[in-house]
């Protein structure tokens, strides 16, 4: 039996979630050879790898030529591509996959008070509770039990404060240019940059064997999580409203939280499952009606 428009779009968020909770994961366990930024360099130029070859089978290389959305490009590009993603790469060194996770939810709250607060727009009684519960469950992530700040969590936190800025911008380049040709650009600016910032923080170089240890995480993170899911979450907020898709999208951090006990061993705590049922449900209250993506 055939799907109907809005189960496509559905199982293509569904796989998108699936894919995007191995993010924190695969990234960790190329922690072990690499230092972040490494990690996110070569992570970055495998995805410039993989939408250049989607670029080329959809015949898009014309969009390039474009210079007109260069300007929105690369603010998102320094708002996401290099500011999001150097936080949370730099996060995930000190905290664990379900917390960077968990916390990654919060990108949902700053983008409501990003795009509708910012706006002026009326603001109905759901939304105010969803973006309570919210400020909740990332308190309670935050502070486990007691009052101590871990170093990750923050970084996490912080990089989902920046990401509703590169967004605004990349809502903008996407009037004009596809978001294929989007993150083409943007990996291609992001990977020497990340590299080069690399260096000149530690001029040491991994060793050849270091790349070929980790080399699989990174063709994983650029191919199938920088690359793959976001063509999932393209294709899913074709078929569906953005606002649904965020909803359904936020099973991620349980999917996270799963695999991380799988295969990290790290056994999930009480405080997560708290902090992510407030989150969750703030995440439904606060895309009810509302209309704003979250970072590609």
């Amino acid at each position: 039996m055939a799907l109907s428009k809005d189960q496509q779009g559905e199982l293509f968020i569904f796989a998108e979630a699936t894919l995007w909770s191995f993010f924190p994961i695969i990234t960790i366990l190329s922690y072990s050879k690499l230092s972040p930024l490494i990690s996110l360099a070569g992570s970055t130029l495998f995805a410039a790898l993989f939408f250049a070859i989607f670029l080329a089978g959809k015949n898009k290389w014309q969009e390039i030529k474009d210079l007109s959305v260069l300007g929105d490009i690369i603010l998102a590009t320094l708002f996401i591509g290099i500011l999001y993603y150097f936080l949370i790469f730099t996060g995930l060194k000190y905290t664990t996959a379900g917390n960077a996770s968990i916390i990654s939810l919060a990108e949902v709250f700053f983008s409501f008070l990003f795009f509708n607060i910012w706006k002026k727009e009326y603001l109905s009684i759901e939304n105010i509770l969803g973006a309570i519960l919210m400020v909740l469950g990332a308190v309670i992530v935050l502070f486990p039990g007691e009052i101590k700040l871990n170093l990750g969590d923050l970084l996490v936190l912080a990089a989902t404060i920046v990401a509703p800025f590169g967004n605004f911008f990349q809502r903008r380049a996407r009037t004009k240019v596809s978001s294929e040709t989007i993150m083409f650009i943007r990996s291609i600016i992001v990977a020497p940059l990340i590299f080069l910032l690399a260096l000149l923080l530690n001029p040491h170089l991994p060793s050849i064997d270091d790349f070929r240890v980790s080399l699989v995480f990174l063709i994983i993170n650029g191919f199938f999580l920088f690359g793959l899911s976001k063509v999932f979450w393209l294709e899913g907020i074709h078929r569906i409203p953005v606002a649904k898709a965020n909803a359904l999208s936020s099973i991620s951090p349980l999917l996270t939280i799963f695999f991380a006990w799988l295969i990290l061993r790290n056994t999930p705590t009480i405080w997560q499952f708290l902090a992510f049922i407030p989150l969750f449900i703030g995440t439904l209250l606060l895309t009810k009606r509302v209309k704003f993506g979250l970072t590609i």
